[in-house]
């Protein structure tokens, strides 16, 4: 049909979504929502890298996680005064208004710790005995002692400190840096997530996508085996009738996005281009053959597993080789982001110590701290530490109380606390060998530089070059961001 014999109806029949798109594309330059979200044109690819809104410090994140809520007053905040109360009762003011997720009030009693500390580093960050090698980078670690978080129970507190929000649904931090910067990784994800342990309470919602394209959700890595399932073509697909089909794919796609304009479809096709390529790039990165001897021994490959580690004989972390699994969780967290991986989560579960304290967080400690030790002098003398920004998170603390819930053989472990818990960041333009906010003298509340989860999110943006009030993402009606509608950059911590 001659295009001049058209009606002016059909003509907008057809072409309207594209009108109206590009009409939404110029009204989002406008007002800098472009800067960040994707680009100018339809083909690109939704990974391709971006500038952020300013120089950035760090280029890479590699985020610790472990789920449950370490001891603080075992590991970061040492409180004498909790030693000098053992046993006793608190006055009713400090529980009166307050909501537990176990502890019975009426008979709770403070629990001292009894854990050695000590000075460490030219900075005397004070430690205590159960982490040895951390205490070998005092100098590069910055410690909050004054974190607060609006959750008290454990799966609401992960989405809050993953993703910024109490409620499903809204995109990790992970998925708002590739979101905001791309990946310049070709041949594996943007988002890498690896896990060790029994599994986190909040599963996948803590590193997905939201209502973000699903390009920038955390990839699954497993540790042994194929990385991801299916990975590797069925017999009799070769690899030149794979990428022919791939090709096709894409062609029938950038048909169908021309009409509908819609995000996922590109998604999809970069999707599949990308599981293309790492069908040679994920099992190179899976295999340490090529590591230094030295290497594997710094991060403690070939540790075995404590004969009694707590619950079941192996420990709340759960499962048997879990010091194996997170040594080389630890070591491939740094390979990730030599090949330019934007984002790398480690999971490990559980920290959830309600009883057995002592026995069952030795047992996590000694998995945790050589590797953990060993990532941070690596990253350094390779010089990627300056770039690459390392964290230990949670979603809360734990209390100065006693846990007493009925059936409990002992008192000897700790509940839920969101008033004043503890978290570190080395690296990525964080300033090293300090210690920030203080707690009061049990611990129970921040009594200065109080640092809520926002503000540790728009800390952690600001470090990739983004202000975390402009870094948004408009979704049914409302821009959205990491942040929601609070943050303030911590000044103390950033260079």
């Amino acid at each position: 049909m001659n295009p001049c014999d058209r009606s002016r109806r059909d003509f907008l029949a057809t072409n309207a979504s594209g009108i109206g798109l590009l009409a939404l594309a110029s009204l989002m330059r406008e007002d800098g929502r472009l800067v960040a979200a994707g680009g100018d044109g339809a083909d690109a690819s939704p990974l391709t890298v971006r500038p952020p809104h300013f120089a950035p410090k760090a280029k890479n994140c590699i985020c610790i996680y472990l789920e449950g809520g370490p001891s603080q007053l075992d590991l970061f905040d040492r409180k004498d005064e909790l030693v000098k109360l053992h046993g006793q009762k608190l006055p009713e003011s400090f529980t009166k208004n307050v909501r537990f997720a176990f502890i019975k009030k009426e008979t709770a009693t403070v629990l001292g710790s009894t854990r050695k500390w000590a000075r460490h580093g030219q900075c005397g960050m004070e430690l205590s005995d159960l982490l040895p090698n951390l205490a070998t980078c005092a100098d590069d670690i910055a410690l909050v002692r004054s974190m607060v978080t609006d959750a008290f129970n454990h799966h609401p507190g992960q989405l809050l400190m993953n993703t910024g929000h109490t409620q499903f649904g809204r995109p990790s931090m992970g998925a708002w840096l590739n979101y905001g910067l791309g990946s310049e990784s070709k041949n594996l994800p943007g988002y890498v997530v690896l896990t060790a342990g029994r599994g986190t309470s909040g599963g996948t919602s803590n590193w997905a996508s939201g209502f973000l394209p699903s390009s920038y959700q955390g990839v699954l890595f497993r540790g042994q085996g194929d990385p991801i399932l299916n990975l590797a073509n069925p017999p009799g697909i070769s690899t030149e009738l794979q990428a022919r089909s791939i090709e096709t794919i894409r062609d029938l796609n950038g048909i169908r996005h021309a009409t509908l304009g819609d995000p996922e479809i590109n998604s999809r096709t970069a999707a599949y281009e990308l599981a293309f390529r790492m069908q040679a790039a994920a099992p190179e990165l899976m295999d340490l053959s090529g590591e230094t001897k030295e290497t594997l021994a710094l991060y403690g490959l070939d540790r075995k597993d404590p004969e009694k580690g707590g619950r079941g004989g192996v420990g709340a972390g759960g499962g048997t080789g879990v010091y194996r699994r997170f040594a080389q969780n630890c070591l491939l967290a740094r390979r990730m982001v030599e090949r330019g991986v934007r984002f790398v989560n480690l999971f490990h579960a559980s920290w959830d110590h309600h009883n057995d304290l002592d026995l069952e967080l030795g047992f996590n400690c000694g998995m945790a701290d050589q590797p953990i030790a060993a990532l941070l002098k690596d990253l350094k003398r390779r010089g990627l530490l300056d770039s690459t920004l390392v964290m230990w998170l949670s979603e809360f603390g734990r209390t100065p109380l006693a846990e007493n819930r009925p059936g409990f053989p002992a008192f000897n472990g700790r509940d839920h606390h969101p008033f004043a818990f503890t978290v570190w960041l080395a690296g990525g333009g964080i300033k090293g060998g300090q210690t920030i906010g203080r707690t009061d003298d049990i611990g129970w509340n921040v009594v200065e530089d109080k640092v809520h989860v926002n503000d540790l999110h728009a800390t952690v943006l600001n470090q990739f070059g983004f202000d975390h009030t402009k870094l948004t993402y408009r979704f049914q009606g409302r821009d959205f961001r990491l942040t929601d509608v609070g943050g303030n950059v911590v000044k103390k911590l950033v260079s």
